[in-house]
């Protein structure tokens, strides 16, 4: 992907275990392929679009177009960052985060999901942090939203981990029942207070305007130091 017309492409979050990237032909693949084998128990479902309920190959479908359709969707007011995470070279998950009028409101969505086997590592709190550190570090951000069913104590775990409150519900229909979705949202006071993991980015400038804020002025060349 032409990082020069496409700037997002050329960012990358590092924590010590996770790369997390837009994901190039092979790695969309294979977040695909995994999906299509499977990211929660059947007898559950965490996402208020079952998608998951589909044959696997219709799921490893939805994966590579939902992708597409997010990047090709993309505008400054309002944005979808759907990023891969590798762990120590293998690719274990999606990590997304999205906004609209981002300058405006100061907040971002989180969203992401888990290969099943790769659950109970570590690796959904090391991931969100990333994404998180991007958006209150590299974005400015003020605040950041997420949600999770109470029926969910892994994702509703990490959300209290990094200091998320929690910011009422919503009754939603998910398999034809209701489910009870915990809204929660982080300050980034809270985040501040709770940061943990070691996160490092590269290539936030040259997406600014793409993420609908202003880019950042030069820094000013430094004055030779002098001695006498």
């Amino acid at each position: 992907m032409p990082t020069d017309v496409f700037t997002p492409a050329g960012l990358h979050l590092r924590t010590p275990r996770l790369h997390l990237c837009l994901p190039d032909p092979e790695q969309l693949t294979a977040l695909a392929h995994l999906a299509a084998g499977g990211v929660h128990d059947p007898a559950t479902m965490p996402f208020v679009v079952p998608w998951t309920d589909a044959p696997p190959g219709q799921v490893a479908l939805a994966v590579v177009q939902h992708h597409w359709r997010t990047l090709g969707a993309w505008t400054p007011r309002d944005w979808s960052l759907p990023l891969v995470v590798v762990c120590e070279g293998v690719v274990v998950g999606m990590q997304g985060l999205s906004a609209t009028d981002l300058a405006v409101t100061g907040e971002v969505v989180t969203g992401s999901w888990l290969g099943r086997a790769h659950h109970g590592r570590g690796i959904g709190t090391e991931m969100r942090a990333a994404v998180l550190h991007l958006a209150f570090e590299g974005l400015g951000a003020r605040e950041a939203r997420s949600a999770a069913f109470t029926d969910n104590p892994a994702s509703l775990g990490v959300s209290r981990g990094l200091g998320y409150a929690p910011d009422g519900i919503e009754r939603r229909v998910v398999r034809g029942a209701v489910a009870i979705d915990q809204r929660l949202r982080l300050t980034r006071e809270a985040w501040l207070a709770h940061r943990t993991v070691a996160v490092t980015l590269h290539g936030v400038a040259q997406c600014l305007p793409m993420f609908g804020l202003p880019p950042r002025p030069p820094e000013p060349p430094r004055k030779p130091s002098t001695t006498t």
